[in-house]
C-alpha cells in the first residue's frame, strides 16, 4: 500500500461567509499568502519522513479553495529538498493549458527530481472552464487530444507535427525530454465511467483524488478494471488511487473537533460559491457526455450541504479519529475498494497546521506500520 500526502493549499484567513465564484480578489493578503506558501511546503518535504510515498497537489483558479494557480511550481519547490518521495502533480487541468508547455514542464520536474515525478493529466471541475474561457462541452475532445499529443512529445525522438481539432502545431520537439521511459507514470481522474474508461485506455492510473462514497468508487473501480482488460492489460492496486479528507490525532475526540473546525469553512467559505457556479455550469453546458453522470454530479453537490461528520466517515470520504481508529478506518475501505494508493487530503479548511504537522507523525509512528503492508 502506498500513501500520498495531498495539499490543497487553501488560502485560511477569511471570515465564515460564502461568495460567488470567481471569489473577489481584494480579500487577499499577499503577506498572509506568503507565510501559507512556506508552511505548506515545510509540511510537504516533512512529508518524506513520516512514511508517506508520493506527496502532491493539484491546480485551481480565481478561488481561496486552492492557491496553485499552477501546481508544478510548487514540484520544483520539492524537487531538491526531497530525495525519495514521488512528485506527484495530480495535477495540470489538461484540457485549460497548452499540452507542450504541460510536456515540457513535467519533463523538466522528471529531471529536477531524478525521476520521482507522478504526472496528473486531469481534466478539472466544471466550473474552471469559466476561468481561461473555454468552453465546458469542449472538455472531453480537449483532454482526450491533449493527453495523446503530451505523450507523444514525451515519446518522439524526432521533430512531428500536429494537426488536431483544438491543438495545432507546426513542429514539436521538446526539451528536455523526461527522465523516466517511456514516460511518467500517468494518473488520470476518474470519478465517473466516462473518465474511469479514459484512464483504462491511456493505461493511466485512475485517481478519484477525493472519492465521493464507496458504492460510487467500487462502481468506477469496476469500470476500468473492464475496460483496461478490453485494452490488453491488468492494473495492479497501485493503478488506483482513492483519496479523503484526513485528520489524525491523539484520541478520537480531538480529530473530531479538529475536523469538524476545518470543514466548517471549506464547506461555508470554500466551497460555497464553487458549488453554485458548478450547478450553473452543469445546467447550461455539455460539461459531461451524458445526463447520467451530470445528475450524480449534481447529486454529490446537493448532498454535500448536509452530509454529517459521522455521515462522510461512514461514507468513505473522510478519515478522522485516533491512530487506532484510522488503522481501522483504512482497512474498512480498502477491503471494500481493493486499491493500491490512499491519497491523504491533509488541511481541510482551516485545520490547524500544528495538528496536521503532529498527525504526520502519528501516522508514521502507529499507522503506517499496521496499513503499509495491505
Amino acid at each position: 500500500m502506498k500513501f500520498s500526502f495531498f495539499h490543497l493549499m487553501p488560502y485560511t484567513h477569511l471570515e465564515l461567509e460564502s461568495h460567488d465564484w470567481p471569489f473577489p480578489n481584494r480579500y487577499f493578503d499577499p503577506a498572509k499568502a506568503s507565510a501559507l506558501y512556506k508552511t505548506y511546503v515545510e509540511s510537504m518535504i516533512h512529508a518524506e519522513g513520516c512514511g508517506f510515498d508520493w506527496v502532491g497537489c493539484n491546480e485551481h483558479h480565481f478561488s481561496p479553495y486552492g492557491m496553485m494557480a499552477n501546481c508544478n511550481l510548487i514540484g520544483g519547490a520539492l524537487a531538491y529538498p526531497t530525495k525519495r518521495v514521488k512528485i506527484a502533480m495530480i495535477g495540470n487541468l489538461v484540457p485549460l493549458n497548452n499540452p507542450i508547455r504541460i510536456a515540457e514542464e513535467y519533463a523538466m520536474l522528471d529531471c529536477m527530481s531524478g525521476g520521482r515525478l507522478v504526472a496528473g493529466l486531469m481534466r478539472g471541475i466544471p466550473h474552471e472552464y469559466l476561468a481561461y474561457n473555454i468552453p465546458p462541452g469542449e472538455s472531453w475532445e480537449r483532454q482526450r487530444e491533449a493527453v495523446q499529443l503530451i505523450i507523444k512529445a514525451w515519446t518522439e525522438p524526432e521533430p512531428f507535427g500536429w494537426e488536431g481539432k483544438h491543438f495545432q502545431y507546426r513542429q514539436v520537439s521538446i526539451w528536455p525530454k523526461p527522465m523516466q521511459k517511456p514516460h511518467p507514470p500517468l494518473v488520470i481522474s476518474a470519478s465517473n465511467a466516462d473518465s474511469a474508461k479514459f484512464a483504462a485506455e491511456m493505461r493511466a492510473t485512475m485517481g478519484m483524488v477525493l472519492l465521493a462514497d464507496l458504492p460510487s468508487g467500487k462502481e468506477c473501480i469496476r469500470i476500468y478494471k473492464e475496460t483496461a482488460k478490453a485494452n490488453g492489460w491488468e492494473p495492479t492496486a497501485e493503478n488506483v488511487l482513492v483519496g479523503m479528507h484526513t485528520c489524525i490525532a491523539e484520541t478520537d475526540e480531538e480529530a473530531r473537533r479538529s475536523m469538524a473546525h476545518g470543514l466548517k469553512y471549506f464547506d461555508q467559505v470554500l466551497m460555497g460559491g464553487l458549488q453554485a457556479s458548478q450547478r450553473i455550469v452543469l445546467q447550461k453546458t455539455r460539461y459531461f457526455e451524458n445526463e447520467e453522470s451530470r445528475d450524480r454530479w449534481k447529486s454529490r453537490l446537493d448532498k454535500r450541504r448536509t452530509l454529517t461528520l459521522d455521515e462522510a466517515i461512514e461514507r468513505g470520504t473522510v478519515l478522522c479519529g485516533s491512530p487506532e481508529t484510522v488503522v481501522k478506518q483504512i482497512k474498512r475501505i480498502h477491503s471494500e475498494l481493493g486499491h493500491g494508493v490512499f491519497n491523504f487530503t491533509v488541511k481541510v479548511g482551516t485545520l490547524p497546521d500544528e495538528v496536521i504537522r503532529r498527525g504526520m507523525e502519528l501516522f508514521r509512528d502507529r499507522v503506517h506500520p499496521h496499513v503499509r503492508n495491505l
